[in-house]
């Protein structure tokens, strides 16, 4: 499904066709133009022979939560995974990827030890949040909030994250308010610098995990180009320019960055106003294990002692390899 191939097929018809596709596909979720009844039947017939509405999908459900993992196969026969969380207060989020692995190698990460493939265009993020909107619509729900937190890292393909942005912010196809979509990133300074400059109300996401270079450099090899106080920095003039708060995800990982020591290093530089921390209990890969329950809230006790605003991420799809870092296609 390309939006671009779609205006190529029309060039030659009434301009009002367009907008008239885009409301069939995006808000009553067609899967074939031939359903599309206003249209002659000689364009439905084109547009099916040249444009598959079609997205190839399984899912793998949680039977602990209310989470959904689909593995989307793409036209060049690549997959990837896309997960639906839905919340008691039927706050339906979709988690994307995109990117066909990811280049980061994060040694924590089970998708970064996939290697890279290449990068999702547009419509290809975009085809995620339309699968399960299509089967959300069976239940009479809707996707609520996005979050790129999938497969691969947003600001190494900007462009292709950004426009999708503005597709499911389009209140002629998603209709998804900005502040419900969220980027996260390994800390990639000069696209935070460019997302500083869009006009567009996304939150973002810091994924920091350790409170210091040295550790962070151990498991995250991004660290050697882009170290804490350069992405501090370029959070720093995001803020200035947006006024909005940054959240900093931390992954607690036993052994590793989880001690008292590493909570009082943490509270000394997120000690902001618009910087919020996110404590996630990690989940076990077989490299690095989760610490234990007492050992995570006194982590959460000394940042909270510290005057830094905390919250704690609850865990979805641990059983079907779909929570934190563990997005791996194994088909």
């Amino acid at each position: 499904m390309n939006l671009d191939k779609l205006k190529k097929i029309l060039k030659d018809e009434k301009s009002y066709r367009l907008s008239q596709i885009k409301k069939a596909i995006f808000i009553d979720l067609i899967n074939d133009f031939s359903l599309i009844s206003s249209l002659p039947k000689e364009l439905r017939e084109k547009l099916n022979n040249e444009l598959d509405l079609k997205i190839k999908g399984c899912i793998s459900k949680s039977e602990k939560t209310d989470t959904q993992k689909a593995l989307i196969s793409l036209s060049d026969g690549a997959q990837i995974e896309s997960v639906l969380m839905r919340y008691e207060n039927g706050r339906n989020t979709v988690c994307v990827s995109c990117q066909v692995g990811c280049p980061m190698n994060c040694s924590f990460c089970l998708t970064g030890q996939m290697g890279f493939k290449r990068n999702l265009d547009t419509f290809e993020i975009i085809e995620q949040v339309l699968y399960f909107q299509r089967l959300l619509k069976k239940e009479n729900q809707t996707v609520k909030n996005i979050v790129f937190m999938g497969m691969g890292e947003p600001m190494l393909n900007y462009d292709n994250v950004i426009n999708a942005i503005k597709i499911l912010n389009d209140k002629n196809a998603f209709n998804i308010g900005a502040r419900k979509i969220s980027i996260s990133t390994c800390g990639i300074v000069d696209g935070i610098n460019k997302l500083a400059d869009e006009n567009i109300q996304s939150n973002l996401a810091i994924s920091l995990h350790a409170p210091g270079d040295e550790i962070r450099t151990k498991i995250m090899p991004i660290n050697k180009k882009d170290n804490i106080k350069s992405i501090l920095g370029a959070v720093d003039n995001y803020i200035k320019k947006t006024n909005r708060k940054v959240m900093f995800e931390y992954a607690l990982i036993k052994g590793i960055n989880d001690s008292e020591k590493n909570a009082q290093e943490l509270s000394k530089i997120m000690n902001k106003k618009l910087y919020m921390v996110n404590l996630i209990k990690y989940n076990n890969t077989g490299i690095y294990k989760s610490p234990e329950r007492e050992v995570i809230k006194k982590f959460k006790d000394v940042l909270i002692k510290n005057g830094i605003n905390v919250t704690e991420r609850y865990r979805f799809g641990e059983e079907i390899n779909a929570a934190c870092g563990q997005l791996a296609t194994k088909s």
